[in-house]
């Protein structure tokens, strides 16, 4: 072996053995290994060496190069170890039982009021369905007993798409006739979702709400089976006896066709802007499945009968946790929300 390669070789035992921290390691490398190191002027004097011994020489360097460069990732990677094996063992005792404040979210109050309804109707025998929220004018008027033209579509003042007959739907009764197809009579069936009008907002009404449809389909349902279903899911809901009116209301997809209201607990019946002075506030509108929405579902109407239901989970949840202005449920007001934390 060449007598320089040899003394460098020698050189760099030395000094490793001596190298006791990372910044010591990077430091060694730097001196044998960088661009001006030992090895690199080894390289640099392959000129002066005679022919014959080119060869040889070089291999001894790259032998010599190779080895350095093991030596160092070896020493390198023993060090680290090392190292943190020292920090683990000067580590402090972690105590599981230090208290320690983790901020946390909450649920919506319209999606505390949903669960709370789906719970309800679920121990009745009602399957819950989703639906989109995108929907065709067949589902969402013509198959609900509401032809083109008609003046009941000045009812609701709907938001179109571009794409032809496509329109966000503006009710969850929008589902009844794919609910309708997909199981037949007889049928319990709630089908929560959110809605789209065109609306003038106020304290009362808002352009996006949550809605929980609900229709019951068998042999020989009747008004006093509505008028059940609804005190029942009532009495749950607000744990107390609630005043409730029912007074005649249309909609062309029921027939006779109701308007449940409840009286504003919110000031007691006499009069706020919730209820908009009216004592009242309308939250079920409901009545008995029209024919020919059971036809268009592709049910006998001759054989069957039904009722349905249009719950307003957002004017609900308003009167269940004494929110007096609609629009606070969309405004993503944290401070209005973290009230609902323990729920």
């Amino acid at each position: 072996m060449n007598s320089k390669v040899t003394e460098i070789k020698a050189l760099f035992d030395e000094k490793l053995a001596l190298v006791t921290t990372s910044e010591q390691v990077e430091e060694l490398r730097v001196e044998f290994m960088g661009k001006k190191g030992s090895v690199a002027a080894l390289m640099s004097e392959l000129k002066n060496v005679p022919n014959e011994e080119k060869k040889a020489f070089g291999q001894e360097v790259n032998v010599l190069k190779q080895e350095i460069e093991t030596k160092i990732a070896e020493k390198r990677a023993a060090i680290l170890e090392a190292e943190q094996q020292k920090l683990i063992d000067s580590a402090e005792e972690y105590d599981e039982s230090l208290p320690y404040d983790i901020k946390t979210g909450s649920y919506h109050p319209i999606t505390l009021v949903q669960r709370d309804l789906e719970r309800i109707f679920t121990s009745m025998g009602f399957t819950i369905e989703n639906y989109s929220e995108i929907v065709d004018d067949y589902h969402c008027f013509e198959a609900l007993n509401i032809p083109k033209h008609h003046p009941a579509r000045d009812m609701q003042d709907t938001y179109y798409l571009s794409t032809e007959n496509q329109l966000l739907k503006t009710h969850t009764s929008a589902a009844q006739n794919a609910i309708m197809k997909k199981y037949g009579a007889p049928l319990r069936a709630i089908f929560p979702g959110r809605c789209f009008r065109n609306e003038s907002t106020d304290a009362c009404h808002e352009n996006t709400f949550f809605q929980m449809e609900g229709i019951m389909i068998d042999k020989d349902i009747s008004i006093s089976n509505l008028i059940y279903f609804m005190k029942t899911m009532l009495s749950e809901v607000f744990q107390k006896d609630v005043t409730v009116r029912l007074r005649p209301g249309f909609f062309p997809f029921v027939e006779p066709g109701f308007e449940l209201d409840i009286k504003c607990l919110n000031c007691g019946g006499e009069g706020c802007p919730s209820c908009k002075n009216s004592g009242w506030l309308e939250l079920c509108p409901c009545g008995m499945i029209h024919p020919n929405v059971l036809a268009h579902g592709g049910i006998d109407s001759e054989e069957y009968t039904g009722f349905a239901f249009g719950l307003g989970l957002t004017r609900l949840a308003m009167m269940k946790y004494g929110v007096k202005d609609i629009r606070t449920f969309n405004s993503g007001s944290l401070k209005s929300l973290s009230q609902f934390k323990n729920e």
